[in-house]
């Protein structure tokens, strides 16, 4: 059948493509000699949408997709797919994997996976025991990475900062070396960060308040060309969370991280619930103790972090928690009583939340992850006896996954979002 038009073909995965052809009018023809800017701008949006959408299935898949497993997935079709994958291949975004023999007749299917290696996000994190950061590529691979120990409480914010930029140099020029293209990096602080302005508002173990910590940060050269997102690190910490339970259903939890402090996040459908300001998750801070005997009220943190669970089993406050872990597996009769009476504070806390936010599920990260079997129970048993609609559906408790530094992993991830979001950059450096 003859062409009733002479437009030109479209390029793989522009929307026009899929669309039917209908006759034209010689008016209409002479019309399109007229370049139409809202109708490309249009176009080029679909097609960074569809670039999108295309990676999205690659990062996210926890099996290896075919092309044909993406248009059955997205709605594109088999053509469309081909083109954008070739794209995403073509910039180093994407890699093919050795064909694998499928039952029915055809082509051997091609899986696809992120390309390691070639583009990462870097995440750092202060901490009030330690500061660091971890480079993670599009594959998920920790590329590089370090850790140093120090007792931060009531430090000097423009000094850590300063380290902090000292670490990030031969990472940020071991990567350069290595062809490594840097998306961005992001910070983890444990405190109140401000995501609407930015500023770190308040971190009490650090004893930091209103500090502009992207500024300080940018005025090294090191990091001036990479300014850091800063986040909550348990809001990052839970991000690394839900991208290591990722799968056909999105996650969602009540994330929970001991450390010095205790923080939390609530994770709903695979993403983080910020609350208005990003301040959401304080879960430390939850009033536990305030009954006779009590002076004062007194918090979460103050009865299951790190330095109160140290000094119940006798060990000085600032003690490594290690220290505290194998108190527990040598059976130490006082090291057991402090991990699970700071299980009781906990599940006293976290039904508290599950009453008010209707989670399904609690996971334990951080030190409580460290002694899970220890505190498991006693937070079960909590949410079993406080939770009001434990009769029907009691929340389950489990052990976080995201392996250690979860924080640092959860920054480069965000990181890594934004290149999924809008690959045609990445696409046309590599051109």
């Amino acid at each position: 059948m003859p062409r009733t038009d002479d437009a030109p073909d479209a390029a793989p995965g522009d929307v026009a493509a899929e669309r039917p052809r209908t006759p034209r009018t010689r008016e209409g023809r002479a019309a399109e000699c007229v370049p139409d800017p809202q109708r490309a701008a249009r176009q080029a949006q679909m097609r960074t949408h569809n670039l999108s959408v295309a990676l999205a299935q690659v990062v996210d898949a926890t099996e290896p997709p075919s092309r044909a497993q993406i248009a059955a997935a997205t709605g594109l079709s088999r053509g469309t797919v081909t083109g954008l994958v070739d794209v995403l291949i073509e910039a180093g975004l994407v890699r093919e994997l050795d064909p694998v023999v499928v039952a029915r007749a055809g082509r051997p299917a091609v899986p696809l996976a992120p390309a390691p290696g070639r583009v990462a996000g870097v995440g750092m994190e202060v901490n009030v025991d330690y500061l660091g950061l971890r480079a993670v590529d599009l594959a998920g691979d920790v590329l590089v990475e370090t850790v140093e120990r120090a007792d931060l409480r009531a430090s000097d914010p423009g000094t850590v900062l300063d380290r902090l930029a000292a670490l990030a140099g031969p990472v940020l020029a071991a990567l350069s070396a290595d062809g490594v293209r840097v998306a961005g990096t992001a910070l983890a602080l444990p405190g109140l960060v401000d995501r609407i302005t930015g500023p770190l508002r308040y971190a009490p173990n650090l004893g930091w308040r209103d500090v502009d910590v992207v500024a300080r940060l940018a005025a090294h050269p090191v990091l001036a060309g990479l300014p850091p997102r800063v986040a909550n690190e348990a809001n990052l910490a839970a991000r690394a969370e839900a991208h290591a339970r990722r799968g056909p259903v999105a996650p969602s939890f009540l994330y929970v991280s001991g450390e010095v402090g205790v923080g939390g996040a609530l994770v709903l459908d695979g993403e983080i619930f910020l609350g208005r300001h990003g301040w959401s998750g304080e879960i430390g801070h939850v009033v536990v103790d305030a009954g006779p005997g009590a002076t004062a009220p007194v918090s979460l943190e103050q009865r299951a972090g790190q330095d109160a669970i140290a000094r119940a089993a006798g060990l000085a406050p600032g003690t490594p928690f290690a220290d505290v872990v194998a108190a527990v597996e040598a059976g130490d009769p006082r090291a057991l009583d402090a991990v699970r009476g700071a299980g009781r504070w906990l599940g006293l806390a976290v039904s508290t939340v599950a009453n008010v936010v209707d989670v399904s599920e609690v996971v334990l990260g951080g030190t409580f992850g460290l002694v899970f079997d220890e505190v498991r129970g006693a937070v079960a048993d909590a949410l079993a006896d406080r939770v009001i609609f434990a009769d029907w559906s009691s929340p389950s408790v489990s052990r976080s996954r995201s392996g250690d530094y979860p924080a640092m992993t959860g920054g480069a991830l965000a990181v890594l979002r934004t290149v999924v979001a809008d690959p045609t950059p990445w696409i046309a450096a590599a051109s």
